[in-house]
């Protein structure tokens, strides 16, 4: 066993609520969100608490993304990377999808925990850092590129994105939506991955709109409004960099459509977190946000998984 794979982020996560809890006895640590007060129901339902947790169960419920982080790095630490494979053994690929997993978790505490506006920027930005993942993934496999190029491409993304969306917000003043074109571009890069053709390539933004109306923005919306949907065409990315069929024996079955049915019933119980829902129960340690939390926590897992089946 590899100790330092595993035990280095374990520290890690017990660092970050040992200074949790030693910042959140201060005063100036917590706050409220705008427009609510201690004792209100928040926006995501639960009442919201003067302790050091605003949102007690929807900030715990992220102890699940830490654990099947975890989970992900005890399995790495256990074995040996395997050629033509991205996701066995401690490879960079491997370690920074289960960084970014782990993260999810602190990052979606420090929201519901704190109600600081800087609280909600890291929790935005844990879920850009994961979901940037797949589809950038899948580019560097077909290509056959290096994992210290996917690093440093990674990086320089999230940084980017990062900064900028710090001072301009999540959107970055111009309506961009980074978290919905990021699944736009995994399940293009899946189709290009798996049915590859020229006529499939020169389609292939298409797909990203199907992927749209999943989530009820549906095609005459994204022509009422280009201004607010312009970043659309950033679906032919994927077609930009895969020209050729890639020879892949990945199985998605059943890791993929796993992680699919954990996220999208997790969106479902989402949708249903939020005051005057006929779910919402503001004083109740089961919250619908909270479930949201574990099931997407599944989900990380299983599409970790479902990489591992990939050889080149």
């Amino acid at each position: 066993m590899n100790k330092t794979v595993f035990f280095v982020p374990l520290s890690l996560v017990g660092l970050f609520f040992t200074v949790y809890i030693l910042l959140a006895s201060t005063t100036n640590f917590l706050s409220v969100e705008p427009g609510y007060a201690i004792g209100e129901v928040s926006r995501w339902c639960e009442r919201i608490s003067g302790g050091y947790f605003r949102e007690p169960a929807n900030a715990l419920s992220n102890l699940g993304f830490m654990f099947t982080g975890l989970l992900m790095f005890w399995i790495l630490a256990n074995e040996k990377k395997i050629k033509g494979s991205r996701f066995h053994g401690p490879t960079i690929t491997a370690l920074t999808y289960a960084t970014a997993a782990v993260w999810l978790g602190p990052g979606s505490l420090l929201m519901h925990g704190t109600h600081t506006a800087w609280g909600q920027w890291a929790d935005w930005l844990s879920m850009i850092m994961w979901i940037s993942i797949p589809w950038l993934v899948n580019i560097f496999t077909i290509k056959n590129w290096k994992e210290s190029l996917f690093l440093k491409t990674y990086l320089f993304i999230v940084g980017i994105y990062g900064i900028l969306s710090w001072f301009l917000g999540t959107g970055l003043g111009v309506n961009f939506n980074f978290w919905f074109l990021s699944i736009a571009l995994w399940v293009i890069t899946e189709v290009l991955q798996s049915f590859y053709s020229p006529i499939v390539r020169y389609l292939s933004g298409f797909v990203g709109i199907a992927v749209m109306a999943v989530f009820g923005v549906f095609p005459n919306e994204i022509i009422q409004e280009p201004s607010k949907y312009w970043w659309i065409i950033l679906f032919w990315i994927p077609a930009f960099f895969i020209n050729k069929k890639h020879q892949s024996n990945k199985s998605y079955f059943p890791w993929y459509w796993l992680g699919i049915a954990f996220y999208m019933t997790a969106f479902a119980i989402w949708l249903q977190g939020y005051p005057n829902q006929p779910f919402c129960n503001p004083d109740s340690l089961i919250q619908p946000h909270a479930i949201w939390h574990i099931l997407s926590s599944c989900a990380t897992l299983s599409f970790f998984f479902f990489f591992r089946t990939a050889r080149s």
